[in-house]
């Protein structure tokens, strides 16, 4: 049987979310680390293991508003550097939770997700925000990317290390606490989805 890096079995874990099912892969890799040998593929992240996600885009985590300093000339793209941070996450996930890290992780996503976003319509020359559905895959780049770019935001220029910082994370989005940028950004789009219907 194949464990994720080689220590944590994904056999008993459960994705609770209907829509998310299809979309987080739980098959587990030793490496995670396909090359992006799906890419051209239609719905080639829905088949790639959900870790490897996370690793992907720790290497790219996109600017968040104008602060592109803070992920210009740190995101590398260098895949063993991912690899060591999340691998180190994960075990210091394990021992201060006494649960399975990926269960862990997988949850917290499914958490993070919003449900809902805002658009903007023009009609008669005015722009007006309309509420809309989150399509699946998107919702689960969406979380990914906001945990990762709150990782970001509070290990650049501090003493904290990006490894306490991803536990952190991950643990308060599986806690539903907002104390977690992606939990706290998600909640802040659906209160403004509500307002804009």
């Amino acid at each position: 049987m194949v464990k994720a890096f080689n220590r944590w079995s994904t056999e008993e874990i459960k994705v609770k979310d209907l829509g998310l099912q299809r979309y987080i892969s739980l098959t587990p890799k030793i490496v995670p680390r396909t090359n992006a040998r799906y890419a051209g593929n239609r719905f080639h992240k829905s088949k790639t293991f959900i870790v490897e996600r996370l690793m992907n885009k720790l290497m790219v985590s996109g600017h968040k508003s104008k602060k592109h300093l803070i992920s210009s000339g740190r995101n590398t793209g260098k895949a063993l550097s991912a690899y060591k941070l999340v691998e180190d996450a994960f075990t210091i996930i394990e021992k201060k939770t006494g649960k399975n890290p990926i269960e862990v992780y997988v949850t917290a996503v499914e958490n993070a997700a919003p449900r809902e976003e805002i658009i903007t319509i023009e009609y008669g020359g005015a722009r007006y925000p309309k509420a809309v559905e989150m399509a699946p895959q998107r919702r689960i780049d969406h979380a990914l990317r906001l945990m990762v770019q709150g990782v970001y935001q509070k290990s650049y220029d501090q003493k904290k290390l990006a490894v306490d910082n991803l536990v952190e994370e991950i643990i308060n989005a599986y806690n539903r606490s907002t104390a977690s940028a992606a939990i706290a950004k998600k909640l802040e789009m659906e209160r403004q989805s509500d307002s804009s219907r």
